[in-house]
């Protein structure tokens, strides 16, 4: 029998993307129910506590990642630095993200200057942000929102974890 933690270890590693509960069931079939698999996947994941990688959760599913504790380590691997964004990229990526359905009219009246449509394209080709509809009024402007792929980058698993590293719970 094989040891379903050393299991999910493996498909994990092989994925090269998240896998959800949901495709991780599919795979592993009938035998394995859902209490089984979050057992093993808690057993997996403490058994990482003092390893140099860590199990974690984002908004497409579970995946393997070096331990964030490493962090100082790991960035000196990277010959070539992070690309770098600018302030107005970043303040609208965070305006997109906190105030999402927003339309491009919503980001220029909040940030006081005209949005640049590099801004936009930018944001696109990431993958961070992505039409959501148009507003039912007139002219029906473009509702803009992030996506999975900017949850999954920024280590999230819902837009609600978002509020709170920005805001953390106080323990009064």
């Amino acid at each position: 029998m094989i040891a379903l933690p050393a299991l999910l270890e493996a498909l994990l590693l092989a994925a090269g993307e998240p896998l959800s509960r949901a495709r991780l069931a599919e795979i592993l079939g009938d035998e394995v129910d859902a209490a089984m698999l979050d057992q093993a996947l808690s057993t997996l994941a403490e058994s990482y506590a003092e390893r140099g990688i860590e199990l974690i959760e984002v908004a497409s599913g579970l995946r393997l990642q070096a331990s964030s504790r490493f962090a100082p380590w790991l960035v000196k691997l990277q010959p070539q630095r992070p690309p770098r964004y600018s302030r107005a990229v970043l303040e609208t990526l965070a305006l997109i993200a906190w105030k999402q359905p927003i339309t491009r009219a919503d980001v220029e009246a909040i940030r006081g200057v005209s949005l640049n449509p590099t801004i936009l394209k930018t944001l696109s080709e990431r993958g961070w942000v992505q039409s959501m509809g148009k507003r039912e009024t007139p002219g029906r402007p473009e509702l803009l929102g992030t996506t999975r792929q900017f949850l999954d980058d920024f280590g999230l698993k819902t837009l609600d974890e978002l509020a709170q590293h920005i805001f953390p719970q106080s323990t009064e």
